[in-house]
């Protein structure tokens, strides 16, 4: 590596990513050999991109990182080979790849070329897809085609100033940038739901080491644990108090509090993220109607509902779990499904990929419901019917096909309103009540909130071995 490229930013983000002096170049020698257009002249180190591998942490991971002096970055025929090269070394070995990106795009000089060698990373990465994790990290612009790398990544982390569209704001009929910046990191991160991971650049190479530490290295890694120092019995006294947020539940119930939320600005009405549990990684999807901020205060509050982003953020994050055999925890806490004309013309469908998500998984799957579990939105929360191996209920949980009020209007609509008031305890009692679906079967164990923690390492440990087959086919369709 010259001195010249060593002081670059490509650079200066793969030394601050991996464990000091750990990082190995490949094809540092590598440079274009497109002559049109005068390119000969253009002086191209390495192709515009710096491949090699290292370690986070004492394990394995293979980067590459783009480098915006070269031509802005541009992927061109020889710097998408390096790419393509790296993820070849990477499945052979099962380790992660990191993509630090900093792209122009397509590099126009090499025309065909370029453009064909940009499809062939696409490839690589839909084949190493739920064989090797794989994070890209968006720096300065990833525009055009490059936001498809982004996009057939497993996370995407972005620096707030950074750029993230495949059309430009300007070139969306009746936008512009002034109007809304569809590339900005508050619209890929809130609306879009692109970004996993927002920050400076500092907190995203920071991050992704964090990430890397508790992914598995490939989709059959049975190492991604550590050892446990915290007490395996340990109470959550006070939990129930915090139980509307369920990323203050979930933190609770990890070893030493750690929780990441991933997509943590995107339908914050469901939460997604890791925990240890007993040292090993366990992926957890939640029901959310308040955010709090750390001095306690509401922050936001939801109305209890699913959502169709909400289920698509959940059933994305489930499918990766599952590919990656890292066991599921769910929090239920849900009233039902979101009334809203915007959210009706997706909300089938992608209650249908959450369905799909949980039923198709053979990961472990545990389920707690913590607060309301009414109607179809309980069913596709993984629950008994969808394959959740191990349920448990807090005490006052509300577990039934209606909320008692609304269910004994329908069924009395005459009566007076005490007679009714009557009805509706009555229906509470015999359909709605965490003791009621136990004894149905539905709930496996009433448990009480501050033992949530050991109930759920109990199970997982139980289900350790589990092993089970799906019918025989080439895949699914939902």
């Amino acid at each position: 590596m010259s001195n010249e490229a060593a002081k670059t930013p490509a650079v200066f983000r793969i030394s601050e990513l991996l464990d000091a002096g750990s990082f190995v170049e490949i094809g540092g020698a590598v440079t274009a050999r497109n002559t049109d257009f005068n390119m000969q002249e253009s002086k191209v180190p390495g192709d515009g991109v710096i491949t090699g591998y290292g370690v986070i942490d004492g394990s394995l991971v293979y980067v590459y990182s783009q480098d915006a002096s070269v031509l802005g970055g541009a992927v061109g025929e020889m710097h998408a080979k390096k790419i393509t090269g790296l993820y070849d070394m990477a499945m052979k070995m099962g380790a992660p790849v990191i993509g630090l990106i900093d792209c122009a795009g397509l590099r126009l000089q090499e025309g065909t070329d370029a453009l064909q060698a940009f499809g062939s990373i696409y490839a690589k990465q839909a084949l190493a897809s739920g064989v090797i994790p794989q994070i890209t990290a968006v720096f300065g612009t990833c525009g055009g085609g490059a936001a498809i790398l982004s996009g057939l990544s497993d996370f995407t982390f972005m620096e707030e100033k950074g750029k993230l569209f495949v059309n430009s704001p300007n070139a969306i009929p009746g936008n512009h940038i002034e109007k809304c910046d569809t590339s900005g990191a508050a619209f890929q991160t809130e609306e879009a739901g692109n970004v996993d991971f927002l920050g400076t650049e500092s907190e995203i190479l920071s991050g992704i080491r964090e990430l890397i530490c508790m992914l598995p290295a490939n989709n059959e890694d049975n190492d991604s644990y550590e050892e446990c120092t915290d007490d395996l019995n340990r109470l959550c006294a006070g939990i129930e108090n915090g139980a509307d947020d369920a990323a203050l539940v979930l933190s609770m119930i990890a070893d030493d509090q750690k929780f990441i939320e991933v997509k943590a600005g995107y339908a914050k009405e469901m939460v997604t993220g890791f925990v240890r549990m007993n040292g090993l990684t366990v992926g957890a999807v939640a029901n959310r109607s308040k955010v709090y901020d750390e001095e306690g205060k509401v922050q936001q509050e939801f109305d209890g509902s699913l959502s169709a982003k909400g289920c698509r953020k959940a059933a994305d994050f489930v499918t990766f779990c599952d590919a990656f055999e890292i066991p599921v925890l769910t929090l239920t806490d849900v009233n039902g499904f979101k009334a809203s004309k915007c959210s009706e013309k997706t909300l089938a469908r992608e209650a249908a990929k959450l369905v799909y998500a949980f039923a198709n998984a053979t990961v472990p799957k545990v389920n707690v419901m913590t607060g309301k579990a009414i109607g179809s939105g309980y069913l596709v929360m993984n629950s008994k019917a969808l394959g959740a191996d191990m349920v448990y209920a807090w005490p006052d949980a509300e577990i039934g096909a209606m909320e008692a009020g609304l269910a004994a209007k329908i069924m009395y609509p005459d009566v007076s309103a005490d007679e009714r008031k009557e009805k509706e305890d009555q229906y509470r009692s015999l359909q709605e009540s965490a003791a009621s679906a136990a004894a149905r079967g539905y709930v496996d164990t009433v448990i009480r909130p501050e033992d949530t923690r050991k109930y759920v390492i109990g199970a997982l440990e139980m289900l350790f071995t589990k092993r089970e087959d799906r019918p025989s086919k080439k895949h699914g369709t939902v």
